[in-house]
């Protein structure tokens, strides 16, 4: 049950603690609905009864004459729960709670909102909070002010989530100053019932809202946002600032809101899978907000700029070319008419330099002249004040053309007083301005982000033959034992039952046995100690390469078997595993790690010792679609050593991707599984193949234990 028109949209509001008590939220809230001019019925409810702002109050919401849909309750805590009730047999289905005093404030608060949670779901209601700032609602057929702001609300096309009512407040305070408005705007405080994923789901097809905004310091169930956002982010803007990104962060917002903070990498990955536009400031989200609700989704990333002083032309050319997008080339009917009306010292080049004298006649004719270009996207148009033109003149006329040629995003860079950006929270706006080219750049940059997930296929999930019953049996083995940490041999086996390409290797525990597998690999091999007591085999020279003999495989079998008996470690060795040696010099890293709120992650990028240090490396959640495996290895950096770079190899993409949705494949039949590594996954210097030449299998235990019954009856599962 998703729709909250009882709430959003109510006809008669019932203020539960309405008071006359001057600078009381009970007060504050009266106030805001007369003074915004609610359209509805609106009544004020206090067990002294009397006149409130001019209207009967009642002493009871069950004393009302007519019919409520939203209460709006500002009642102390422990009086919340009677009031759902006295709501319930008044018929009430929309709750708004701002009290706090929650789950907030600790277990007793925690379980004081389970039971009003409880209500709320027996009831058939929906509750926005407790703990929460209020609803607004802008629509002039609604004109609901519920929250105790210190400023009306702006009107505008914005849908607001804020998790945090105080800065939901202070930006509902700011609007005008932004040039933004909110169509509505919900505080979801401890958001026991509604939460973003309500909000996104319900504003998917109002047409009154047409970009999303989030303010979040949890998602609380990260599957279900996927989907929703991925599903709406295609049909309208999303923008999120997601808090808590350092520890100490995280750790504030799990006090704040008594709500579970993941780790930061793995909001970035959910974030960017479901078309989400992630922003790292509120300067930022609401920069970026404002250039969604002036310009339309460009066509493509051919930027076009207009400018009266070189230098600012230059530095935006930079500014939109380390975006990755393309300066556009201006056709050579454009040019001929730029010269028939600029002087001949003006550029016709972009960027188009119309020099320091440029007239605001020649702001518009150029501007018009360029929006016609059909090899042209999208306009920056950037203005420095020069011999006495006024900038917000300048910007009455690029706004006059822009409102003729609506169909391209237009920016407006003007590098003035403050005070223009004041004087243009006056007008009626139809482009964004900023003060510097860098933001302009960032706002088409957020532009063409949009555009390309909007195209972007939906992406599959692929399922793989694959041998489930031999790598679950791999495990049992493991779990039989006690251990949490599979053994190298058994990991790699359980990636071979996925059908991810290992080394060709074989498994010896005695030097007749090494020689043996040695030699029907054929040299050079790679030995390798398996043991289940030690898991980093280089701290204790477990791992020896380049092995070109049998002479010379004996010699350094027996060096292994001196030094881990000289070190106490021989009775935890399995084994060694005899590898065939791959020959490359270009080492990727896959895997899988688990975040406990975000479930399981998939990583992949630069492998071997340089993954600690380079950190070149992406996430994403799993499951992952085939569109977002050729997106993880497109996005780092070393991409272009997979491409082949200086004469080498190309890697095989396909083959690499395959690897990644197979690791997916197989966390997915085993969500148990806690650490997956395989690094390095080396590039194949003769065929580009991604060969896992190690591997590293951890499991959480009493849960794999509980997954996997075992029927032997004797091991420490069965137990």
């Amino acid at each position: 049950m998703t729709n909250l028109d009882k709430i959003m949209k109510p006809k008669a509001i019932a203020v539960v603690g309405a008071s006359t008590k001057e600078h009381t939220i009970g007060s504050d809230i009266m106030k805001r609905l007369q003074e915004y001019k609610f359209n509805g019925n609106i009544y004020p409810v206090n067990p002294k009864g009397g006149i409130i702002e001019g209207l009967q109050a009642y002493t009871s919401v069950k004393e009302i004459p007519g019919e409520v849909d939203l209460a709006i309750i500002v009642v102390n805590a422990k009086f919340v729960l009677d009031t759902i009730d006295q709501c319930h047999e008044k018929g009430i289905k929309g709750l708004c709670i701002i009290t706090a005093g929650f789950k907030e404030t600790g277990k007793e608060g925690a379980e004081a909102e389970k039971a009003l949670l409880a209500k709320v779901r027996e009831y058939g209601m929906r509750c926005v909070g407790p703990n929460c700032l209020g609803v607004v609602n802008t629509d002039p057929e609604v004109r609901m002010d519920g929250c105790f702001a210190e400023s009306l609300p702006e009107r505008g096309h914005i849908g607001f989530v804020s998790q945090s009512g105080a800065l939901g407040g202070g930006i509902l305070n700011i609007l005008k100053d932004l040039n933004l408005g909110f169509a509505q705007f919900i505080s979801i405080g401890n958001q026991a019932d509604v939460n973003a994923e309500t909000a996104l789901e319900y504003w998917e097809n109002e047409e009154d809202v047409e970009q999303i905004l989030l303010y979040m310091e949890s998602i609380q169930n990260p599957s279900n946002f996927r989907k929703l956002a991925s599903r709406i982010s295609k049909k309208k803007p999303v923008l999120a600032l997601k808090a808590g990104r350092s520890a100490a962060g995280a750790s504030a917002a799990s006090s704040h809101t008594g709500s579970l903070a993941g780790a930061d990498k793995a909001a970035n990955a959910l974030l960017n899978q479901s078309g989400v536009i992630r922003e790292y400031s509120l300067k930022n989200l609401f920069a970026t907000a404002k250039v969604f609700a002036n310009c339309p989704i460009p066509k493509g990333d051919r930027v076009a700029i207009i400018t009266n002083s070189g230098g600012p032309g230059i530095m935006a050319t930079d500014a939109v070319c380390e975006y990755g997008m393309q300066m556009a080339q201006i056709t050579d009917a454009t040019k001929e008419t730029l010269r028939s009306f600029l002087p001949s010292a003006a550029s016709v080049k972009n960027p188009i330099d119309m020099i320091a004298s440029a007239p605001i006649e020649h702001y518009k004719e150029t501007l018009k002249t360029v929006i016609a270009d059909e090899n042209v996207d999208m306009i920056m148009v950037i203005y420095l004040p020069f011999l006495g033109l006024k900038d917000i003149d300048v910007a009455k006329a690029v706004m006059e053309i822009k409102a003729q040629y609506p169909e391209k995003p237009v920016i407006g860079v003007f590098m003035t007083k403050n005070d223009f950006f004041t004087k243009l929270s006056d007008l009626d706006v139809n482009m964004p301005f900023f003060m510097y080219a860098e933001e302009a750049a960032d706002g088409f940059n957020r532009l063409n982000q949009q555009r390309k997930w909007m195209e972007r296929p939906e992406g599959q999930i692929p399922v793989f033959d694959v041998d489930r019953e031999k790598a679950k049996q791999i495990i049992r083995q493991s779990l039989s034992e006690g251990r949490a940490q599979l053994t190298t041999r058994e990991s790699i086996d359980v990636l071979d039952a996925y059908g991810i390409r290992v080394c060709k290797s074989g498994f010896a525990t005695n030097e007749e046995e090494v020689v043996e597998v040695g030699n029907s690999i054929g040299y050079p091999v790679v030995m390798k100690m398996t043991s289940k007591t030690t898991s980093h085999k280089t701290d204790v020279g477990g791992v020896r390469v380049n092995i070109g003999s049998e002479e010379q495989l004996r010699a350094e079998y027996q060096d292994l078997i001196a030094k881990l008996t000289e070190k106490g470690l021989i009775d935890g060795l399995e084994g060694v595993i005899i590898q065939e040696m791959v020959k490359g010099n270009r080492e990727m890293v896959c895997g899988i790690a688990t975040d406990p709120q975000y479930g399981p992650m998939m990583m992949f990028g630069l492998g071997g010792v340089f993954i600690e240090v380079m950190k070149d490396v992406t996430f994403r959640i799993a499951p992952l679609t085939d569109i977002d495996a050729k997106e993880m290895i497109k996005s780092v950096k070393a991409y272009k050593l997979l491409e082949g770079a200086r004469g080498t190899t190309p890697a095989q993409m396909d083959q690499i991707e395959e690897t990644l949705l197979r690791l997916s494949q197989l966390v997915h039949d085993f969500s148990f599984i806690d650490e997956l590594d395989i690094n390095p996954l080396l590039i194949s210097e003769k065929t580009g193949e991604g060969i896992a030449v190690d591997g590293r299998i951890k499991v959480r235990l009493e849960e794999a234990k509980q997954a996997i019954a075992c029927e032997c009856g004797s091991c420490t599962c069965c137990h």
